[in-house]
């Protein structure tokens, strides 16, 4: 398992992409699988960067995980900020226009119908989402 802890600003999303990548890359990761990732750790880290610490600074740890047997890759995403379990949100209803839909909501409802798994704990004070994708068919 590989790890990278940085602010928990938008900024540094760039770099977390980069970070998970390297990862992705070095194991061989389908293109396809790996634009899903990154599309989640824009939602995810994004939603840490804005939300978890309020008006606070303070950090996230991203980790990345890779099984060979089912080949897949985990990311879990652990930040100290106020605790909120993302699944709980109840899904957008993607059948109304965009204008008659409700603010929020789409960013994770893509999320969880790209990966493969999606779990969210509280522990110790710390939020931690992971995303599982298999990288077969």
């Amino acid at each position: 398992m590989k790890e990278i802890t940085v602010e928990a600003r938008t900024e540094s999303i760039p770099v977390v992409t980069d970070f998970v990548n390297e990862q992705l890359e070095a194991i061989g990761c389908p293109i396809r699988a790996q634009m899903q990732i990154d599309v989640a750790i824009d939602e995810l880290f994004a939603n840490i960067a804005l939300y978890a610490y309020e008006t606070q600074k303070g950090t996230a740890t991203v980790q990345v995980e890779t099984v060979s047997d089912p080949p897949s890759v985990a990311v879990t995403f652990i930040d100290s900020g106020i605790p909120f379990n993302p699944l709980t949100k109840e899904d957008p209803d993607t059948t109304l226009s965009a204008g008659d839909r409700q603010v929020g909501g789409l960013g994770i409802f893509l999320v969880k119908k790209t990966m493969d798994d999606v779990t969210y704990r509280y522990e110790d004070g710390k939020n931690i989402l992971q995303i599982r994708k298999n990288l077969t068919a």
